[in-house]
């Protein structure tokens, strides 16, 4: 898997060089250089965004089983820097931050289900955003084939996303236990303990109904963040966009990489996806690329160190096994 993992990522870097390369080099780069302090004015925003996000998903854990803020936010930038940069699929991160939380000392069911509602809460409040850009793209451009694609969008997401928190429930607990009995007959699996602790879990968090819904909010601001970043890069690089015109372009490339990711840090697929929309608004592809690679710097900026203290805690974690074992009589 790792070494599917490594093509992937390598196959993905060389379709956003090979868009380079197509666009041209030279306007790309000279594009990335006229945005000047606007790449600042990206990572102090993807800073807001990612804090906020971390706070989201503090407030979905209940009253007694939270950790501290600080410990969900940094969590949250490791999960970001995680599904960004490792040549894993977009959902590795999640798993790092799941892994990262329990050496921070939470039970893995508890590490496990926060994620997986988290995730859930992501996914509902990006579904409303991509349906909210398609929204102002038809009143934008006043076509019929906008809202035909809204309606697609909505056939399609809407199962997806009901079969996800569905099988969260304890409908959901039913079909993995059945599933698992009929896979390993009438043997005793640990993994049956397992699971009634991650759906005991799953329980509490939703029964935790006002801090699921002050982090469906919270999400839903975040989202909106990222517009933000559109406009001031395209505003600095002289290609002055309304707000409303960087949403449509924000929320249908974030529903591109949703769509993309199995792969890695959603590699070309980000950058095909912004020229595409970003040819809407008139705006070339050297430009649309260039916004993408400055997207990209605040994965660099926060992702390296976040993982990096990631390591630090496997290390602690692998250090303090020795010492425990040393001291047994």
């Amino acid at each position: 898997m790792v070494k599917i993992g490594k093509l992937a990522w390598a196959l993905a870097a060389c379709a956003v060089f090979g868009l380079i390369v197509w666009t041209g080099a030279g306007p790309v780069f000279g594009a990335v250089a006229a945005a000047g302090w606007g790449v600042l004015v990206v990572v102090a925003l993807r800073g807001v965004a990612l804090s906020g996000a971390g706070l989201g998903w503090y407030f979905l854990f209940p009253r007694g089983w939270r950790p501290s803020v600080m410990t969900a936010v940094l969590i949250r930038f490791v999960r970001e820097g995680g599904g960004a940069l490792l040549p894993t699929t977009q959902i590795g991160g999640e798993v790092i931050g799941a892994r990262a939380l329990i050496l921070r000392g939470a039970p893995m069911s508890l590490a496990a289900a926060s994620v997986i509602v988290d995730v859930l809460v992501q996914a509902v409040t990006q579904f409303l955003y991509a349906i909210l850009g398609l929204a102002v793209l038809a009143s934008l451009r006043s076509d019929d084939s906008v809202r035909g694609t809204i309606a697609i969008v909505v056939a399609a997401a809407i199962p997806a996303l009901g079969g996800f928190y569905l099988v969260q429930r304890p409908v959901g607990q039913r079909f993995v236990t059945g599933a698992l009995k009929r896979l390993l007959g009438d043997r005793e699996w640990l993994s049956f303990g397992a699971i009634e602790a991650l759906y005991g879990r799953l329980a509490a968090i939703y029964a935790n109904r006002r801090g699921f819904a002050v982090s469906m909010s919270i999400h839903a601001v975040v989202w909106l963040i990222g517009a933000c970043e559109v406009w001031a890069v395209l505003s600095f690089m002289g290609f002055p966009a309304s707000y409303a015109e960087a949403l449509v372009i924000e929320s249908l490339m974030q529903a591109i990489r949703g769509a993309a990711f199995a792969i890695p840090g959603a590699l070309g697929a980000q950058e095909g996806g912004l020229i595409a929309l970003c040819a809407i608004f008139g705006i070339p592809a050297d430009a649309a690329i260039a916004m993408s690679l400055i997207k990209r710097v605040p994965d660099l900026v926060f992702g390296v160190p976040s993982l990096i203290g990631w390591q630090i805690l496997e290390g602690r974690a692998l250090q303090a096994v020795p010492a425990a074992e040393g001291g047994k009589p």
